[in-house]
Order: C-alpha cells, then structure tokens, then sequence
C-alpha cells in the first residue's frame, strides 16, 4: 500500500512540475514597465509612416497561451513575413491580478483597455487591429485560433490576410 500511495504522489508531483516547467520555457515578451498607453501611440505613428495596420496582443507573461502565440508565429517564418510585411505588432501588457494591487496601474490599464475596445471579454490573448488612426478594426478571439494545445497555422493565417491593410482596403 505504501508503495503505491508514493508512486501515486510521485506521478502527482511530476505532473505538477511539467506544465510549470513547459511554462518557464517560453520566451517572455510582454514588458510590464512601460506604459501601454504610450507603446500603442508609439505603434501608431510607426504604422502611419509605413503603411501598416498595428495588431495588439494583449495578455502577459502570467498567460501561457499568450507565450504559446508569440512563440508559434516567432517560429513559423511565413507567419513572421506575413506580420513584418503588414503590421506593427505588439505585446500589450495586461496583468489583472497586479492592477488589483496597485491602483496607479489598474486605471492605466483601464485607460488602455478601453482605447483598444474592451477586449478582455474574450479572455487572453486577444488580438485587436488598430487602423494608424487608432480606430480599431476589429478584436479576435484567440480561441478561434486554436488546434489542441496549440495555434492551427491555416486559421491564424487567415485572420492576419483578412486584416492587412490591402484587405481592408480593397
């Protein structure tokens, strides 16, 4: 009895340890130093003088299905193409369980999450393109994204064809 019961907190205790380590293995991208505020009119003004539409992915790094996405279309170079050819692309720090903690930062983000739409609704990350004006475009549901524990290429592809500024312009 003994023996199982250890096996049995030993498989439990790996099984804990994984995903935390998968977790810890993806690259970091979102900064929550700077001001979202200013990281979106900085975006802006460089889509203005290029030509381009800004995508917003707004999560954290508390999120793993945000390091996920950062992670796929760092790593799939059609995708990378696809993004540098048409937007300025962007990680906009979200942390909801910090902004209950320091009301400094919970009113930026409110500030923030309202200039972009309210996207929260749809959970993290979401993705919200901007025209260089700062009109959004349009908010996506990651969740449409998805294929198992991960992103679906062909359906990510297509959600950033459908939003380049030739689409959207035609």
């Amino acid at each position: 009895m003994k023996r199982i019961l250890s096996v049995i907190v030993l498989v439990a205790a790996m099984a804990a340890f994984i995903p935390a380590k998968a977790q810890e293995e993806l690259k970091k991208v979102y900064d929550d130093e700077i001001n979202p505020i200013e990281q979106i009119d900085n975006a802006l003004a460089q889509a203005g003088a290029e030509g381009k539409f800004v995508i917003c992915q707004v999560g954290g790094n508390w999120c793993p299905w945000c390091l996920r996405f950062a992670a796929f279309i760092t790593a799939d170079a059609d995708i990378s193409k696809l993004i540098a050819d048409n937007f300025v692309y962007i990680h906009v720090n979200f942390d909801p369980r910090a902004n209950r903690k320091d009301p400094a930062k919970a009113e930026l983000a409110g500030q923030m999450m309202k200039k972009v739409g309210n996207p929260g609704r749809f959970g993290y990350p979401v993705f919200v393109v901007l025209d260089a004006t700062g009109k959004v475009l349009h908010i996506q549901d990651s969740s449409f994204l998805e294929e198992g524990k991960g992103y679906d290429k062909e359906k990510v592809v297509r959600f950033f064809k459908n939003w380049t500024p030739s689409a959207v312009n035609k």
